[in-house]
This record gives structure tokens, C-alpha cells and sequence, in this order.
């Protein structure tokens, strides 16, 4: 009997543990650099190997899914932008549990080809979900009832090229970024109501000139620089640093560039930011400045084997990246030195879609669908080789001993069987 009743108690407080399933809860995942706690995740796959399930996804978007329990979420839009949607699945079994139209946009903006209506990723915590397609709507779901708590469609910018910077919660805010070919800020709302909280005007840009040069795609990254918060948000031609309560610009740094589309990654005391087309395309800077710190701040910079579109992943003391050449690097956080490079082969086509890392191993995909399993040290050996029937936009998730990649068709649940 007494051994039975310990069984009992190791069996309940072991429960949890065993239960528990990190949520993905925003574009880079729960540490906004692509780390995951998903163990058991499979080097090979193909239409007919580990898929665990399969389901279409109406019209066209680029946006991540997001994860929190069992619910498993995505936006997307009609191919011509005049309805913008939101999908529910439920990703144990890949079963719709909703499936909404939420918006009607009477005239959408012109999104160019290769981007799509629906390519910022939400975000969310518990009981919330926060809904993004840039300048035509920002929505608050409450994801127990599915009804809207707010809507913002009021927003200004023109976009231009199509929408791609995400929503970032940050304490009782929600920061958006809004680098269009007119109109370029980045701004806090109460997520609680939606109300404007602050307002950043990017003042550094030609006002009389080409809106191209202007315009940025990028996610910003919320950091605490001895004890102080601050909103880093790469544009383009420079990267700034925002007071998170109150907007006050209190640095910046000068690239060059345009079409900023990586997220920030803050290491070993530097702050990593890309520029994408153009200008030194990886600064490290040092965070603690102020005004310009172009010439005083920046630890060193790099042009090799940078990505213009997906996001880098820091682990120890590495950055890894696949560039849209199809070149994976391993470099050195600290200084910038290049380690090894890797030529990805089996397909022409780039990669968009950020790389996650799982148990030292790193995951990437492109936009063919074919995707990279390699080691996450020095030797970028690869590890596995697979193909998906359609291309992959959207950067994968990855929960318990799933791996999630939407393709430009479908959602995915990759799973050993």
C-alpha cells in the first residue's frame, strides 16, 4: 500500500512536467530568437514520411503560426487583399476550430507579387491573440469567445510593396512598426483598449525622397539595457533605440540600405541588427549610447554571407544564417570572424523563412519547399535533406515533438512516427 500511494504522488507531481508545451507566441518563437524546447524532432520527411497531418489553408499569406495549448493560429487574406481572415486549428489533429472572416477592405493596397496581404505574424499571450495585416487592420481576439475585444483600422501608411513588420507585446503595450512609402513611425497601443500610447516619427529620411528608401519590413525587439527598457527598431538606413513608456528617440545608428527585414538578436552585450539591400548589412552595436552612435558604438560589422530576408540565430557564442544565395554561416558573436561557410544545394530558390534551432540541430526551408536540417556548431554539417510539395514563406514553429511549417498552400505537422 505504502509503495502503491508513492507511485501515486511521484506519478501526480511528475504530471506537469511531462504535460507541459512551451507556446510559440510570436514570430521567432517564446525567446524571439528561434530557440525551442521541442525535443524529438525528425531529420527526414517528405509528402509520405513523418507527416503527421495536412490541411489547406484558404488564400494567400506568409505570416508564422503562433501557439498557445492546443490552438494553433494563422492569418490570411484573399490573393487581392479585400478580406482579411483568421484560422484556428486545433494542432494535435490539424481540425479547424475557427475559421473567420474578420475585415472587408474595399480598396487594398498594392502588395507586390513576392509578398503577400497577410505576411506579418500575431502575436499572443493567454486568453489573447493579436491580430496584424499592417495599415488596413490590427485586431484584439479574445481567443475564448473568438469575438474582437478591439479593432484598429485607422492607421495610416502606405505599404506600398505589401505589409511585413510584426507585433511585439511589451508589458501592457503593443508595439507596431509602420515604415511605408509615405509614412514611417513606429507606435504603442494599450493593448488592453487599442488607444494610441506614443507615436515615433522616423525624421531621418529625405522627405522629398524615393519612398523605396524608406521602407523596412522589419520586427522590432524589446531590451533591457541596465535596467532600462528600450524598443529597438531596425528601418531603413538606420536602426533606433525608443524609450518602451514613452517613445523618446534615445539612439541610433547608421547602415545604409533599405527593405530592413530580420528581427534584432541581443547577445553577449551587443545588439545585432541587419539592413537587408544595401549599406553594411550586419552592425554590432553597443546599446548603451546616445543621439548617433554610428561612430562611437558600433563593436564591428560585416557583409559576408548576410541574409537580406530571414532573421539570424545566436547560440553560445555563434550567429548562424542562411543567406538568399543559399549560404550557411557560422560566425563568431563577439567579433564578426566567419568560421565555416556551406553551400545549401538541391535548388535554386532563396530562403525566406527564418531558421529555429532544436537540440543542436538547425531547421531552415525555402521557397521551393526543399529545407536543411544541419548541426548547429562549426561544422554545419547536414544532417537531413527533405522536400515539401509547395514553398515555404512563413518561418516554421516548433512545440513538444512537433515541428509546424505552412507552406504557401498548407499548414504542416511534422512529427516522427
Amino acid at each position: 500500500m505504502r509503495l502503491s500511494l508513492s507511485l501515486v504522488v511521484a506519478c501526480w507531481c511528475l504530471s506537469p512536467v511531462l504535460s507541459f508545451a512551451e507556446n510559440w507566441t510570436t514570430y521567432r518563437g517564446p525567446q524571439e530568437n528561434g530557440h525551442t524546447t521541442a525535443k524529438n524532432l525528425p531529420n527526414e520527411w517528405s509528402e509520405q514520411q513523418n507527416i503527421a497531418w495536412k490541411v489547406p489553408i484558404r488564400g494567400r499569406g506568409w505570416s508564422s503560426p503562433v501557439i498557445w495549448g492546443n490552438e494553433l493560429w494563422l492569418t490570411t487574406a484573399s490573393p487581392d487583399g479585400k478580406e482579411l481572415w483568421a484560422i484556428c486549428l486545433d494542432r494535435q489533429s490539424g481540425k479547424t476550430l475557427f475559421e473567420e472572416k474578420l475585415v472587408d477592405v474595399a480598396k487594398p493596397q498594392y502588395a507586390h507579387p513576392y509578398n503577400s496581404y497577410a505576411s506579418p505574424t500575431p502575436c499572443m499571450e493567454e486568453g489573447r491573440i493579436y491580430l496584424h495585416w499592417g495599415s488596413p487592420a490590427t485586431i484584439c481576439l479574445d481567443t475564448k469567445t473568438r469575438k474582437p475585444i478591439w479593432t484598429r483600422t485607422d492607421l495610416k501608411c502606405d505599404h506600398f510593396r505589401g505589409a511585413g513588420s510584426s507585433p511585439v507585446i511589451a508589458g501592457d503595450l503593443l508595439i507596431l512598426t509602420f515604415d511605408g512609402f509615405d509614412f514611417q513611425y513606429v507606435m504603442a497601443l494599450d493593448k488592453n483598449t487599442g488607444k494610441d500610447v506614443w507615436r515615433a516619427n522616423r525624421t531621418y529620411h529625405d522627405p522629398k525622397g524615393n519612398g523605396d528608401y524608406k521602407k523596412a519590413y522589419s520586427t522590432p525587439k524589446v531590451i533591457d539595457v541596465a535596467g532600462k527598457k528600450l524598443v529597438v527598431s531596425p528601418s531603413a538606413a538606420y536602426t533606433c533605440a525608443y524609450e518602451l513608456e514613452t517613445g523618446k528617440e534615445v539612439w541610433k545608428v547608421k547602415h545604409g540600405g533599405m527593405n530592413a527585414a530580420s528581427l534584432p538578436i541581443f547577445e553577449h552585450g551587443l545588439l545585432y541588427t541587419t539592413s537587408a539591400d544595401g549599406g553594411d548589412q550586419l552592425v554590432a552595436v553597443k546599446p548603451d549610447g546616445t543621439g548617433d552612435v554610428t561612430k562611437s558604438h558600433v563593436a564591428w560589422k560585416s557583409n559576408k554571407g548576410i541574409p537580406n530576408r530571414s532573421s539570424l540565430l545566436p547560440l553560445g557564442d555563434y550567429l548562424f544564417m542562411v543567406n538568399s544565395g543559399r549560404i550557411a554561416t557560422c560566425m563568431e558573436a563577439k567579433t564578426g570572424k566567419v568560421l565555416n561557410t556551406a553551400r545549401l544545394e538541391g535548388s535554386s530558390s532563396k530562403f525566406v523563412a527564418s531558421p529555429i534551432l532544436s537540440e543542436g540541430k538547425i531547421y531552415v526551408f525555402d521557397e521551393d519547399g526543399m529545407s536543411f536540417v544541419f548541426k548547429a556548431d562549426e561544422s554545419l554539417e547536414v544532417l537531413g535533406k527533405n522536400k515539401l510539395a509547395d514553398g515555404v514563406m512563413a518561418s516554421p514553429a516548433a512545440v513538444d515533438n512537433s515541428l509546424y511549417v505552412r507552406t504557401k498552400s498548407h499548414m504542416y505537422c511534422i512529427q516522427k512516427k
